[in-house]
């Protein structure tokens, strides 16, 4: 069984993996697509050599803040770790909380809130275009 691995292993055509502390990668910025508000924004797929397919981002947005309304050309999700917010998809908006994710697709016009007392932390996934 031991050496089936080593054998699969050794067969991988794929990189290394790439590990990256959050802190290391971690800026404050005005959100995207309107630049409302201010975040603390967590790139943390762009520390990752290439070749890489997916974006994957932590972002906090801050009281007030939001990433603005905008057209996406891939499928993206919005995972929320922390506060609330409302998020928008082609003008129906929902309210999201901790533990919370929204699915959005491919076409659609996409933009999210904070609301609420307390910052909103989310987790940004989506492919990289090929």
């Amino acid at each position: 069984m031991i050496h089936a691995f080593l054998l699969l292993a050794a067969a991988s055509a794929a990189p290394p993996m790439a590990v990256i502390d959050e802190q290391s990668v971690m800026r404050e910025e005005p959100p995207p697509h309107g630049a409302i508000g201010m975040s603390t924004a967590y790139r943390i797929s762009d520390a990752v050599p290439q070749p890489r397919r997916m974006e994957f981002r932590k972002r906090i947005l801050h009281v007030g803040a939001a990433i603005g309304l905008h057209p996406i050309a891939h499928d993206e999700v919005y995972h929320v770790l922390s506060g609330t917010g409302d998020v928008t998809s082609d003008s129906e908006t929902r309210s999201l909380t901790a533990g919370m994710t929204a699915y959005l697709y491919d076409g659609a016009v996409v933009g999210i809130r904070q609301t609420g007392p307390e910052p909103l932390a989310l987790i940004i996934a989506y492919p990289v275009k090929e």
